[in-house]
């Protein structure tokens, strides 16, 4: 059954980058380790409830939306996002709870790109990511995030 399928993955991921976004427009700044709270990642301008508390993306996308937008190279603050995992098909874990260390979130959607991404990243660079800008989250359960932290769907029966 598709159910069945839905809750197969041949593997666990791992927290590749940290970043905390201070103001709008400001610097990323990295992080080995975030604590977070019902409110996000402490020291990130969205600290506050909701379902876009903490966004994620890809590490595997990262190349395919350099090759997009025609660069030979992306870094993560150039894309925004908090957190990069690898390993383990994010998109297929959409409106499911994953644990992140001692983090529980629950997915809420896509994140899309925004028009700043133009500026960041050059002309395309929107179309470019779309499809590939990760996904918002809301926090369930929190704690610390580090570097290296294991990333797996909570499975419910």
């Amino acid at each position: 059954m598709l159910s069945d399928l839905l809750k197969k993955f041949s593997s666990h991921g791992s927290v590749d980058w940290i970043g905390l976004r201070p103001e709008r427009k400001a610097p990323m700044k990295v992080v080995e380790e975030v604590e977070v709270t019902e409110s996000g990642l402490v020291g990130d301008r969205r600290e506050k409830p909701g379902k876009r508390a903490v966004t994620l993306i890809q590490a595997e996308h990262l190349p395919v939306i350099a090759s997009l937008a025609g660069l030979e190279v992306i870094y993560p603050e150039q894309l925004r996002r908090n957190i990069v995992v690898s390993g383990l098909n994010l998109l297929a874990l959409r409106h499911h709870e994953i644990r992140i260390g001692e983090v529980i979130l629950r997915t809420t959607g896509p994140c899309a790109p925004c028009s700043y991404m133009e500026k960041t990243l050059g002309f395309g660079a929107y179309n470019a990511m779309r499809g590939h800008g990760g996904l918002t989250a809301e926090v369930v359960q929190g704690g610390i995030i580090r570097l290296g932290s294991e990333v797996s769907p909570v499975l419910k029966d």
